[in-house]
């Protein structure tokens, strides 16, 4: 499997679970399987649904800030991976 970067936590909202991620390096689709990672994060899970500006998109590119439901805690500066087989 290769772990390709495409982004960068900026911030984390603990009640709804959601991390906000800036995509610096690549484009997400929902369905990839994601990887966080950093100081104390290190888990993956598919993306399920992800939005921009509160409206759901099944794809974001490049550039684009985005919010993602996470199943485990994330923090600022975590590095987000797309996984691919």
């Amino acid at each position: 499997m290769e772990e390709v970067k495409v982004g960068m936590v900026v911030k984390f909202f603990a009640k709804p679970s959601v991390a906000a991620i800036e995509l610096t390096d690549g484009s997400l689709t929902v369905g990839d399987t994601i990887k966080f990672h950093g100081h104390s994060t290190d888990f993956q899970q598919q993306v399920e649904s992800m939005q921009i500006e509160h409206a759901s998109v099944t794809t974001a590119d490049k550039g684009a800030s985005i919010g993602i439901k996470v199943k485990e805690r994330v923090r600022e500066h975590d590095i987000v991976y797309v996984v691919r087989q």
